[in-house]
């Protein structure tokens, strides 16, 4: 990958787990937005500075995030046949913490509880911090999303979208996150199917089977299609394996941290992170 200003502070990023232990590398629940609190509490500007430690914390907040994805596309998957209504959420959800994964790979986190957003960024051995006023519209399910689709990597590649939604030719409503709003908050759904015990070869035929699905178009699940749980977890796949295959670009294998968090130990051994490069098929079924 050519080096850039992004590469470049992802590499610094990363760097302090470069030889590091895998073992009990990630630290505790809330450790990044307690530090990014105190550091709003001691700053009465507009920009300050962050240390080595706290800039690592994004390198393992945005691994933690991305994990969350591989866990709840593999829920999602499980229960495709058991609960279309919690395949769907699930599936909505990988994709979403992909997303806020890469945002924190790039630099940015929403710290809810003091309606600020934070943005770093490395010039040298300083690394700034940048605290920006939340918006009222800066709602995090849109927010990581913008974010995202703002960067001049990701700004051209169909599968990142602002998790707006629009139509197609055929008047219908593409949306990311349609489906855990109608899943959430609509009324009447009344779409449950008798339930089925979870199957492990089941799962393990339903990964392969996304796995290997050549595309011809970007799958954006359709509202009017609920619960088009094929290309919510189609969508959430590839979003899933781009976020993988970024990092590893990035840092090849000089991290010793990223080389064990890039297959959690927990994820079974038949989701191989591989992909059918798309022609972006419109809709896949079994």
């Amino acid at each position: 990958m050519p080096t850039d200003t992004t590469t470049q502070q992802i590499e610094v990023m990363f760097s302090g787990l470069r030889r590091r232990s895998a073992i009990n590398t990630i630290p505790g629940p809330g450790t990044l937005s307690e530090k990014l609190k105190s550091v709003i509490e001691m700053t009465t500007g507009e920009t300050t500075t962050i240390d080595a430690t706290t800039l690592t914390f994004f390198a393992t907040a945005s691994v933690e995030m991305w994990h969350r994805s591989v866990h709840s596309f593999l829920v999602s998957a499980s229960i495709t046949k058991a609960s279309p209504l919690w395949a769907s959420v699930s599936g909505y959800y990988s994709s979403h913490y992909s997303i806020r994964a890469l945002a924190h790979l790039l630099g940015y986190f929403q710290l809810q509880s003091k309606k600020r957003i934070l943005k770093v960024e490395v010039r040298g051995r300083q690394y700034i911090c940048h605290i920006i006023q939340k918006q009222g519209s800066d709602r995090e399910h849109k927010f990581y999303w913008k974010t995202v689709k703002s960067h001049a990597r990701f700004a051209a590649d169909p599968f990142f979208t602002k998790n707006e939604a629009t139509k197609n030719e055929e008047g219908q409503t593409l949306s990311d996150g349609g489906h855990r709003s109608k899943a959430n908050y609509a009324d009447h759904i009344n779409q449950f199917p008798k339930f089925q015990a979870l199957d492990e070869a089941y799962l393990k035929a339903r990964v392969e089977k996304i796995a290997t699905v050549e595309l011809s178009d970007v799958p954006i699940p359709k509202i009017e299609s609920y619960p088009d749980t094929e290309n919510v977890q189609l969508i959430a796949y590839h979003r899933m394996v781009k976020f993988r295959k970024f990092v590893d670009e990035v840092l090849g294998n000089s991290n010793r941290f990223w080389n064990a968090q890039r297959k959690p130990e927990w994820c079974p051994n038949f989701l191989d992170f591989q992909i059918v490069e798309p022609k972006y098929a419109s809709i896949y079924k079994e």
